[in-house]
């Protein structure tokens, strides 16, 4: 179980990882929300799972009423993130933000 909960945590802080080179990566506004949206919202649900079953270690009553408080923060977190990434992206669009063209410069 403890190498389950090991493996859900490295692939977690890999997303999260991943998303930030992303952030660092990518030319433009837009191409960076992806990431952000993207590997951040997996990187939390691997993490949340891997605490989830670590807290179940010692199983009663309590520790599974957090475990189940830690997934509905998934559920909470994979509706409320594609919503903020698009509501930015409506910020952007709306400000004339335009997207990057492969002959623009890159900052």
């Amino acid at each position: 179980m403890d190498i389950i909960v090991i493996l859900l945590i490295i692939c977690g802080l890999i997303f999260f990882t991943g998303g930030t080179v992303g952030l660092l990566r990518f030319p433009d506004f837009y191409s960076r929300l992806h990431p952000a949206g993207k590997l951040d919202t997996m990187g939390s649900l691997f993490i949340m799972i891997g605490l989830a079953l670590f807290n179940l270690h010692h199983f009663s009553m309590g520790n599974l009423l957090t475990s189940l408080k830690l997934i509905l923060i998934v559920v909470f977190v994979f509706m409320a993130s594609p919503t903020a990434i698009h509501a930015i992206v409506d910020a952007g669009v709306r400000a004339g933000l335009r997207p990057w063209k492969k002959g623009d410069k890159r900052r």
